[in-house]
């Protein structure tokens, strides 16, 4: 009786076992489906930019100096001081200045004589001409003193050097270094390939690291005529309005210059997915209701979007958009609106 109740157990527990495998690998064979949303993809015109570096200059420079050796009289302004165009910024010496002034008005008290002896025929024109050269020298003369001893401002700007003392000798070296800043100016070297595109006239955009989001605008002025043969570049003349002079001289920055429309394909940019730990970028596509995980590259980005680059992707793939973060490849897809 023993034997025949030992038997019954062991029969019921295999029964049992072999239940619980049954049961087990039927739940296994339920296979995973995600529900995603997707989009078809279409390729689209994009406006194509080549983005250069430059260094922003002052739109005008000047070096104050005076071409007359003497001695520095009086400096009027300093380092950042804003001067305005035609504002005296240096006194030199005025002795040379001062003789010459008064040569210049005995001539001229000869020379309205000698105009009157001409007129009554008392003297050659001959004599009336040397009076009349000598005169015109000297005014031309009084000119260049009054001008060097006198040194103006070309254009409105800020003093951005000094270089001398009052009191010291100067010899047509810069005493002072004028720069624009509400004007700028930058050369660009471009590509050879882009020339086709780039015309004077055309509208830019500057970007600097330290204002991050905000863009200036700027125009093409020179499109430089030749190709430099080693470098194979071109240059642009960028000339950039700056009321507000937040951009100054000397700023490293970052030119966005248009250079045709091309096909692309964009996409919103929380489609793409980045492996952890590189910067490698991914997107899925329903392969046949099965998603595919597809390496990309980055284009421009648009507001939202974002231009993607892959030889595996064409028009009419269908991208997932949302729930895509839930995917792996060859997961089964189940396509929701």
């Amino acid at each position: 009786m023993n034997k025949i109740l030992t038997s019954l157990t062991a029969i019921a527990l295999c029964v049992a076992v072999a239940s619980c495998s049954q049961e087990k690998t039927t739940v296994q064979e339920v296979e995973k489906v995600e529900k995603v949303q997707v989009m078809n993809l279409a390729a689209t015109e994009i406006e194509r930019e080549v983005i250069l570096p430059t260094t922003l200059e002052g739109y005008e420079n000047m070096k104050v100096s005076s071409s007359v050796s003497g001695i520095i009289k009086e400096i009027l302004v300093n380092v950042g001081d804003r001067v305005s165009k035609g504002q005296l910024l240096v006194k030199m010496d005025p002795t040379q200045y001062t003789t010459t002034k008064l040569t210049y008005a005995n001539l001229g008290v000869e020379m309205s004589r000698m105009e009157a002896l001409k007129e009554a025929g008392s003297i050659s024109q001959q004599i009336y001409d040397q009076t009349k050269t000598q005169y015109e020298q000297v005014k031309e003369q009084l000119a260049l003193y009054e001008s060097n001893t006198f040194v103006r401002a070309d254009f409105a700007g800020a003093i951005s050097a000094k270089n001398f003392e009052p009191g010291e000798l100067c010899a047509g070296q810069p005493i002072l270094q004028l720069t624009q800043i509400d004007k700028l100016k930058a050369f660009v070297n471009v590509q050879e390939k882009y020339f086709p595109y780039v015309k004077k006239g055309m509208n830019l955009t500057i970007t600097s690291d330290i204002y991050p989001g905000k863009t200036f605008g700027a125009v093409v002025e020179t499109v430089f005529p030749t190709i430099d043969p080693s470098s194979h570049t071109f240059s642009v003349r960028v000339k950039i309005p700056n009321a507000s002079e937040l951009l100054r001289p000397g700023m490293y920055v970052s030119t966005s210059i248009p250079v045709g429309k091309e096909k692309g394909m964009m996409v919103p940019y929380q489609s793409v997915l980045k492996l952890i730990g590189s910067n490698e970028r991914y997107v899925f596509v329903n392969n046949n209701g099965v998603a595919k995980r597809v390496k990309v590259e980055l284009g421009k980005r648009c507001d939202r979007d974002v231009e993607i680059i892959s030889e595996e992707l064409k028009d009419g793939d269908q991208l997932v958009v949302v729930g895509q973060g839930r995917l792996v490849d060859g997961v089964k897809l189940e396509i929701i609106k």
